[in-house]
C-alpha cells in the first residue's frame, strides 16, 4: 500500500462517513475496506486501487442515496489529489467500479475491482443485516413506530435476500454464498426474525 495515498484517504476520505446514517458509517467503510482487500489476494489486482475504491464507494451518500454510487464516482474521479498516485485509465476504471458497487444495480460490474468491493460491500450476516436495516430505517423514516419499522425490514429483507431477490454474488472465494443461505433461512423463519428484529431495534432505540 502506498503510505502517502493511505494517510490522504484516512485524513480526507473516511471522516466523511462519520456524516452518515449509522448504517454507512466509519465502521461500515473499513469493514468494507479490509474485506475487498481480503478478496483482492486471490487475484492479480492492485492493491492501491482496490483500497481506493473501497474507501470512496459510499462517498456519493452527502448527495442522497437514490444516485450515491454515481454521485461517489463522480466525487473519485473528479478528486485531483488522486493524480498524484494513480494514472487517467487507473482513475477511469475506479471510478467504473465505484460506480457498479450498488446492490441494486442491474448488470454485472464492468471491471475485477467493482466485483470485488460489491462483494466486500454485501456483508451478509443475518445480525449486522438486520441491525443495519434499522438503523437506517430509524434515520430515515422517523416517523414509524416498532411494527412500522419490522413490516419495513421485512419488505427490504425479502425484496433484495430471499430467493430472487436482487442480490447477485460475484466473488466465488467469498462466504457469502453460505451466509445468504443462513440469512434466507432466518427470513423463513417469522419468529426467529422478529426475535432478532426487536433485539436490534431495543439496541438501537434504548427500548
Amino acid at each position: 500500500m502506498n503510505r502517502e495515498l493511505e494517510e490522504y484517504i484516512e485524513r480526507e476520505i473516511i471522516p466523511r462517513y462519520e456524516d452518515f446514517d449509522a448504517a454507512h458509517s466509519t465502521d461500515h467503510v473499513r469493514t468494507v475496506i479490509a474485506r475487498s482487500l481480503e478478496l483482492a489476494a486471490h487475484y492479480d489486482v492492485d492493491a492501491d486501487m482496490v483500497y481506493t475504491v473501497a474507501a470512496y464507494h459510499d462517498t456519493g451518500l452527502a448527495y442522497g442515496r437514490e444516485r450515491h454510487h454515481i454521485d461517489a464516482g463522480r466525487i473519485l474521479a473528479g478528486d485531483a489529489q488522486l493524480r498524484r498516485w494513480f494514472g487517467e485509465e487507473q482513475i477511469a476504471m475506479m471510478r467504473d467500479a465505484v460506480e457498479d458497487h450498488r446492490a441494486s444495480s442491474q448488470g454485472e460490474p464492468r471491471t475485477i475491482y467493482g466485483r470485488i468491493v460489491a462483494e466486500a460491500d454485501r456483508a451478509i450476516d443475518p445480525e449486522t443485516i438486520i441491525r443495519r436495516t434499522v438503523q437506517y430505517g430509524l434515520a430515515h423514516y422517523p416517523e414509524l413506530d416498532r411494527e412500522g419499522h419490522y413490516a419495513r425490514c421485512l419488505a427490504h429483507l425479502q425484496q433484495k435476500y430471499a430467493e430472487g431477490g436482487y442480490l447477485r454474488l460475484w466473488i466465488a472465494e467469498s462466504e457469502n454464498a453460505r451466509r445468504l443461505e443462513e440469512l434466507r433461512g432466518v427470513i423463513r423463519d417469522p419468529q426467529r426474525l422478529r426475535k432478532m428484529f426487536n433485539a436490534a431495534f431495543d439496541s438501537q432505540t434504548g427500548e
